[in-house]
């Protein structure tokens, strides 16, 4: 029996202007350590501000809770506690101008994992990895802008190629640090 996902959402997800705060219906919520850190690597890069009253600390001084208003959605930070994980993100934020941004993260840190790609729908792509290990897709419109070619493996700058070793040198590295040489097969 099929269903109609559209009726389905309208039935389950709230309507993007009835959600508190002018939130967005999906927003994003990392974990990492140093989140004032990211706090201020985030703000001094994309612009953004810190939604103050939403921000809690623990006695000790950690943020238990805080929250960056990016256009209409939030991105939530707290610091690790001792015996959390870190949880950083996969974050994709759209942004008029991708090296512009790129220059602003390297600057503060960040490491470009795909330079500015021409991409299918008239947009472009960058990736980047910050030092807090969250991994952001940048996006921007370019009208008129043709799509990518179609890489090889053995291009470096390849859309895929370029995320996947990331992705699996992180994976090597944590095991690294974990003592957990499994974990990186």
């Amino acid at each position: 029996m099929g269903c109609d996902r559209r009726s389905m959402a309208d039935d389950i997800l709230l309507p993007a202007g009835v959600v508190p705060n002018s939130a967005g219906v999906l927003n994003s919520f990392v974990i990492v350590d140093d989140a004032a850190g990211l706090m201020e690597f985030v703000t001094d890069v994309f612009g953004a501000s810190e939604t103050a009253e939403a921000r809690a600390d623990t006695p000790d001084g950690k943020i238990i809770h805080s929250e960056i208003r990016m256009g209409s959605n939030d991105l939530m930070l707290v610091d690790r506690l001792e015996g959390w994980p870190l949880r950083p993100g996969l974050l994709q934020v759209w942004v008029t101008d991708v090296r512009v941004v790129l220059d602003r993260a390297t600057a503060r840190g960040a490491e470009v994992i795909t330079d500015p790609t021409p991409f299918w729908g008239e947009t472009t792509l960058a990736r980047m990895l910050d030092r807090w290990q969250n991994i952001w897709w940048l996006w921007a419109p370019a009208p008129g802008q043709p799509g990518p070619e179609y890489a090889t493996e053995d291009d470096p700058n390849d859309i895929f190629g370029s995320i996947d070793r990331t992705l699996r040198a992180m994976k090597d590295r944590d095991a690294d640090l974990n003592g957990d040489r499994n974990a990186a097969r």
